[in-house]
């Protein structure tokens, strides 16, 4: 058997301590950059810049697939960065685009973005759930609007089950996960800002805008 003296022990743990720690924070840098499947507000935010400079005219679904690495590279190419399709911090600095968390939200409102989308989208296929929550969320990045969830769910006349009280009903498993979905950056709506269901529409406003999408009973629109 061999046996290690105490001190060659202690420097042994040190060493592979400070190993893991190197490890953990390499994972964690890997893991900041946006690349081919990431999903978030981030790659939201890449897809809009890049089909604002024409290199992207896909959907703005926060999903970076195959069409968002192609225009990322032809980016990066025009602006003699590496074109390896990964945008980390110097890609996101020519875009113009600050690194961002998506964890901004609290428990009360991630709660109550579920509970608006289950009022609102109730009966209503998942995808069309996510993008009610979508629409809230890019009521907050809009300058016409509240910049919170509360403020922008309970501005006055914008949402009938606010009025009716059907917001205080039970909410839905799948909302909270939608709720969840919409956060981290899904928006099946494309960037909608309104919504509405033709056949309840009692609002001529809402029918003059521009549609984007439909999703169940519901037209996105800007």
């Amino acid at each position: 058997m061999v046996k290690i003296k105490k001190r060659s022990l202690n420097v042994f743990t040190i060493t592979l301590s400070v190993f893991i720690i190197f490890i953990s924070l390499t994972s964690s840098t890997a893991q900041a950059v946006s690349k081919y499947g990431s999903s978030g507000d981030e790659v939201v935010k890449i897809q809009q810049r890049l089909g604002e400079l024409g290199y992207y005219n896909g959907s703005i679904d926060g999903r970076f697939g195959t069409n968002t690495k192609k225009a990322v590279i032809a980016f990066q190419k025009d602006n003699n960065l590496s074109a390896d399709g990964i945008v980390g911090d110097k890609t996101l600095t020519a875009l113009g685009i600050t690194s961002s968390n998506n964890s901004t939200f609290t428990e009360s409102e991630i709660n109550l973005l579920a509970r608006i989308i289950s009022a609102e989208s109730r009966g209503e296929p998942y995808e069309g759930q996510v993008a009610v929550g979508a629409v809230i969320l890019n009521r907050i990045d809009h300058p016409s609007f509240p910049n919170t969830i509360a403020g922008v769910i309970y501005q006055p006349l914008a949402f009938s089950c606010v009025d009716d009280g059907q917001i205080n009903e039970p909410v839905s498993d799948s909302a909270f996960r939608a709720a969840n979905d919409a956060i981290n950056g899904w928006d099946p709506s494309g960037g909608a800002i309104y919504y509405y269901n033709p056949d309840k529409a009692l609002n001529k406003w809402i029918l003059t805008r521009t549609i984007i999408c439909s999703i169940g009973k519901h037209k996105f629109c800007i």
